[in-house]
């Protein structure tokens, strides 16, 4: 009986044996270029794509291991796990394992963008993630990811666990190499004392060589092994043509010992075996601690996916991977389990705990229609859902998708922090090689270690993560808030605010409006509307708006009153045609815009009366509406004010309510009835000297979100305003706005603070080391202590006090 080859369902050749195990079961090959592949795939954790592919395989060519390993992300399969499309691009987020520095990212990104089809390309230092965009049409994603590896790097989608795998396998790596260096360190000091001071008296010549032998041998693997990850760093930057902090690091360690071997075997000069061992078990120990404090700044966006349960209980009870899951299946959650998608509630009523995505401890209540998300936990209730987005677009990825970005976005001062410390190492090389020269002329027998001293003493560490590490802290404490970052320039920019352009309704009200009172207008035409028909025919028309508003009249709806046409006028309000009659809803000088006696009718108007309802543009009922002001926006305005900022609320009502939450709140300035492009407007007349941050939620906020210096969109609010902002309020608590300014003038504090120690401990140590003050030893300590103080004061921001 012939056999399929299960990888791409060919037949399997009877002279070819061949079997790969894949979900628990040996499966046949049909060659060896299909054998590597489905190995590869096995090996790099795919198998799902074997379980829920649609169709067998293309046939496999044999080529190279490392190139057939990334070929296999350009399959459409395999991409829908990490790859979000964007317009006519595709976006995903890399891992990236053996950056170490500021260079490292620039030679990433400096090489990539050299290639057609890449739109942008961000690395971050710090989690050790890249946020790849490209044109798949001009080139695909396994050619970069190969240019990524040939760099000497190693790329793979970011997956939170495989993150996880690779953090604690780099972690043991960094402990074996710090272990050995730490041993043959404490044995070749032993031996170092005895060289020095001559404990034992006078030492023959042949006992001394003979222990200058066994330093030798001590030192050759810390050398060879534990200083390995500095050589390729430097090697990769070398290749480049770039310099890395590791350069002139890999240049002391090798110079060190080639003068310490070839005074050993030539049995004249001094060694500088011991030097060699705790140089890089000192650099190895800065490099340990600085992973650890970066990943717990960096594990915050990176846990949120983990808080997506593995598997989902679909409605008849089976059980499938979360990650499977399309939109438009239906699951089942029990009391007590996380959500595994985004989706709608079709059945039961619960309270969800969002507190991972809003902050805010306390469960709310959810019933049919309400929508979910996925990582929040179930209360007490049984809840059936249907998906509404598949996981890449779920909103936690959403929020690690744009977390990254704000993260990889670099401010003004980063980029010039970067490109100091790339020309800072190309000047320590120049003025190491003038130390040794003058000292080589004066004291010979000195000139090595002094120039070992300057240059490890003066490597531009601490300078290259003292901006990096701090953006991180801050970006991820802002997620806890739930404050959203959408652009890499708002922490900077939220320092300089000095006016507040704020929306009234669904911003400083709660956006949860009332309908209280509806007066009856009889027209001309001397033709009487039953209420019961005006606030149906008025709840038909704003059903096609996505307002606070249009949710006072939903429950009139009555489909029997339905309209053939609506038009939605954003700003003024909506008109929709019945029977041949035009209907107009929103405000009077939009209801009355056509009626021949306009300015008559637009007087006898009661300000009270917010929305109006026309047809054929003679008025037919007013409406009175309430929504009450949020609890904190008094203590928003007030802290804003004290910090002398100008508070100016800038709402499209006209009515006497906009007057009142004026008043109520002491605002500085009111601009009423304004249209979006009124507000836009207003915006733009601002004086140059003036910062604005503007916050609001409606899709007539959209165009001023987007042209304010820095927007604020509220969570609640509609999709456009969120997608035009620069950062989202997740939950409804204004304070947090408050909290997020406090943040970023800390932040800013920091920063300068790690510019300041590092920029000065470099200017300090560097005469010291050129004057011979500073042994190799204390250049180490003082180099590896630096980067290891602007670390542990960034992580100063992931305290809740801010």
């Amino acid at each position: 009986m012939t056999k399929d080859c299960y990888h791409c369902g060919d037949p399997v050749p009877q002279d070819y044996h061949h079997q790969v195990e894949i979900l628990g079961q040996p499966r046949d090959m049909c060659c060896p270029g299909c054998e590597a592949v489905a190995q590869t795939i096995v090996a790099s954790g795919l198998t799902s794509y074997y379980e829920f592919r649609t169709a067998p395989a293309e046939k496999a060519d044999l080529v190279p291991q490392q190139l057939q390993s990334l070929l296999l992300y350009d399959h459409e399969d395999i991409q829908q796990e990490f790859v979000r499309d964007n317009a006519n691009h595709k976006e995903a987020s890399l891992s990236l394992d053996g950056v170490s520095c500021a260079a490292c990212a620039w030679l990433i990104e400096k090489q990539l963008k050299r290639e057609a089809g890449v739109i942008n390309i961000r690395v971050n230092t710090t989690t050790h993630r890249a946020l790849l965009v490209w044109d798949p049409e001009q080139t695909k994603l396994s050619h970069l990811l190969n240019i990524i590896h040939q760099l000497g790097y190693k790329a793979a989608p970011f997956e939170a666990d495989a993150q996880e795998q690779l953090y604690h396998r780099t972690m043991k790596n960094y402990l074996y190499r710090l272990g050995i260096a730490g041993i043959a360190t404490m044995q070749v000091m032993m031996l170092a004392v005895a060289l020095y001071f001559e404990i034992f008296g006078d030492l023959d010549a042949e006992f001394k060589n003979y222990l200058r032998w066994v330093s030798l041998i001590f030192a050759t693997p810390v050398l060879l092994y534990s200083a390995l990850p500095f050589y390729l760093n430097a090697w990769r930057n070398l290749r480049a043509r770039t310099l890395g902090m590791d350069v002139p690091v890999s240049i002391a360690l090798l110079f060190a010992y080639i003068a310490s071997l070839y005074a050993t075997v030539m049995e004249k000069g001094e060694v500088f075996f011991e030097s060699i061992s705790m140089f890089t078990f000192f650099l190895l120990l800065g490099r340990f601690l600085e992973m650890r404090a970066r990943r717990q700044a960096a594990a915050a966006s990176a846990n949120l996916l983990k808080l997506v349960p593995a598997m989902a209980t679909l409605a008849d009870g089976s059980q499938v991977a979360a990650k499977t899951l399309k939109i438009s299946d239906v699951v089942t959650v029990l009391p007590g389990e996380s959500l595994p998608a985004d989706g709608e509630i079709v059945q039961g009523e619960t309270a969800i705990d969002e507190s991972m995505l809003t902050g805010e401890p306390m469960p709310v209540s959810r019933s049919v229609g309400d929508n979910v998300f996925a990582g929040t936990i179930n209360g007490d209730g049984n809840i059936t859902l249907r998906v509404t987005q598949d996981r890449n677009n779920s909103l936690i990825s959403n929020i690690v998708r744009l977390q990254d970005e704000a993260q990889s976005s670099k401010p003004k001062v980063a980029e010039i922090a970067d490109i100091v410390a790339r020309y800072f190492v190309a000047a320590i090389l120049v003025i190491s090689a003038c130390t040794w020269f003058y000292w080589y002329q004066h004291r010979p027998e000195d000139a090595l270690w002094i120039t070992l001293a300057v240059l490890v003493a003066t490597c531009p560490c601490a300078l290259s993560l003292a901006t990096p590490t701090a953006l991180t802290c801050s970006t991820s404490s802002l997620g806890r808030l739930g404050i959203l970052l959408r652009r890499g320039h708002v922490l900077e920019t939220l320092c300089n605010v000095n006016q507040l352009v704020i929306d009234k309704t669904g911003t400083l009200t709660e956006g949860n409006v009332r309908l209280i009172d509806t007066h009856l207008v009889t027209p001309q035409s001397h033709m009487r509307w039953e209420e019961t028909d005006v606030l149906a025919t008025a709840a038909e028309l704003e059903r096609f708006a996505n307002h606070p508003i249009a949710r006072a009249f939903s429950g009139y709806r009555n489909s029997a009153y339905q309209f053939e046409q609506v038009e939605n006028v954003i700003g003024s309000g909506l008109k929709g045609w019945r029977q041949g009659q035009e209907w107009r809803i929103g405000k009077a000088e939009f209801v009355l815009a056509e009626h021949p006696d306009y300015d008559a009718q637009l007087a006898n108007c009661d300000e009270r009366y917010q929305v109006w309802l026309s047809c054929d543009h003679e008025l037919v009922a007013a409406f009175m509406l309430d929504d009450p002001i949020r609890e904190d926006s008094a203590e928003l305005i007030k802290q804003f004010k004290a910090a002398g900022i100008h508070v100016t609320m800038l709402t499209g009502d006209h009515s006497s309510a906009a007057h009142t939450v004026a008043t109520a709140l002491g605002i500085d300035e009111l601009v009423a009835g304004a249209s979006p492009e009124g507000k836009l407007a207003y915006l733009r007349s601002l004086p140059k000297e003036k910062v604005a941050l503007m916050i609001g939620d409606g899709v007539n906020d959209a165009p001023v979100l987007a042209g304010a210096h820095l927007s604020v969109a509220m969570g609640g609010g509609t999709d456009v305003a969120k997608s035009s902002a620069d950062m989202v309020l997740l939950g409804d608590q204004l304070s947090r706005i408050l909290k997020a300014r406090q943040l970023a003038i800390k932040t800013r504090k920091i920063i300068r603070e790690n510019l300041a120690w590092s920029l000065g401990y470099n200017l300090i140590i560097l005469p010291l080391a050129v004057a011979g003050f500073v042994a190799p030893y204390i250049a180490v300590v003082g180099m590896s202590g630096s980067s290891i103080i602007v670390v542990s004061n960034s992580l100063r921001l992931l305290k809740d006090n801010v």
